[in-house]
């Protein structure tokens, strides 16, 4: 699997504009099978844990806030580059209506 830090960088979606790479996407991520999925929400669930415990220990260390709020920024540069490197090979190659 190839990791993709963009749609644009994509082959099959460099010439489409934004918003139709987006429903491309969006399409070919319903298109994942069980397991696809369930790499995809244990990703996000390795990122998003961590987040909550941070959280819940700012009463005892207020620079845990900070961390947080980094892991947070963190999130798309981690999770997004799986999503659409998984939902990469769901894309059809013909020419997409819209052109």
């Amino acid at each position: 699997m190839k990791l993709y830090f963009s749609t644009k960088s994509i082959p099959k979606l460099q010439h489409l504009p934004l918003t139709k790479r987006l429903e491309v996407i969006q399409a070919a991520q319903k298109k994942l099978i069980g397991p696809e999925k369930l790499l995809l929400n244990i990703l996000k669930l390795i990122v998003v844990i961590p987040i909550f415990v941070l959280i819940l220990q700012t009463s005892t260390n207020w620079v845990s806030i900070i961390w947080a709020l980094l892991l947070t920024l963190l999130y798309p540069l981690f999770i997004k580059p799986f999503q659409y490197g998984l939902c990469a090979k769901y894309i059809p190659s013909h020419k997409f209506q819209g052109e």
